[in-house]
């Protein structure tokens, strides 16, 4: 029987007009899946009491990249630098890693969705980098294209990232926020040399995080697509 991922669906218009509305995750996020073995299943956004039927139908779910997590789900206002928002989305998503966690089934989250399971769990985020006290890498790699790694993160060898990533890694980068204060639920797992906190796991849970984008690099880098073999096959 192939592990079901249930990976947590956006939204966005296909056109410039509000009645044409399509639900979609990104095309690697299915090929990573169903290469490793996995069927992907897209979660469109929906009503937070819907969670409980959507987790029961799935093995492990996926939190994918997108908007920023809006800061009233972390207690903060918004900053200048916040970029766009879906509440709808981080509340059904919200919801989701809720049930998840109830029942015990593994998580996997990506860029926002690494941000959004440590909000769950009572973290903070950095609205934008360029908040941070220190000088920071470049993390939003633009015009470098997202396939090709830009910057080095350190692994911790005693963690899920480290029985498949080496410990010195190079990855791709595309986000403006960050970790702030990380929620007592998790240890960091990988780290850039400014800092950010570019991986996480759970203490308590099968939950994972990370903060670079596999999909994106997963025909040009073979780790990530063993990143996706270790998600469906191994991470329990």
């Amino acid at each position: 029987m192939k592990p079901v991922i249930g990976i947590a669906a956006n939204e966005q218009t296909m056109i410039d007009t509000d009645s044409h509305w399509i639900s979609y995750t990104p095309k690697n996020f299915i090929t990573g899946i169903q290469n490793a073995g996995g069927l992907p299943v897209l979660l469109p956004i929906g009503a937070m009491e819907d969670a409980k039927s959507y987790i029961k139908k799935i093995d492990k779910l996926l939190l994918a990249g997108g908007q920023d997590v809006s800061p009233e789900c972390y207690n903060a206002l918004p900053q200048q630098k916040l970029g766009a928002t879906n509440h709808r989305r981080d509340l059904f998503e919200i919801a989701l890693v809720k049930e998840a966690v109830k029942v015990g089934k593994p998580i996997i989250g990506v860029c926002r969705g690494m941000q959004l399971l440590n909000v769950v769990f009572g973290g903070t985020l950095l609205q934008d980098l360029s908040f941070s006290k220190e000088p920071l890498l470049k993390h939003v790699q633009v015009p470098t294209p997202f396939e090709l790694p830009t910057h080095p993160v350190e692994i911790d060898l005693n963690s899920h990232l480290g029985e498949f990533l080496p410990q010195s890694y190079q990855v791709n980068s595309f986000h403006h926020q960050a970790i702030d204060q990380l929620a007592p639920e998790f240890v960091v797992t990988a780290t850039a040399p400014d800092g950010v906190v570019e991986g996480i796991e759970s203490i308590n849970h099968p939950i994972i995080g990370v903060q670079w984008h596999p999909e994106l690099a997963y025909f040009t880098m073979e780790k990530e697509r063993e990143f996706f073999a270790y998600i469906v096959q191994k991470f329990n």
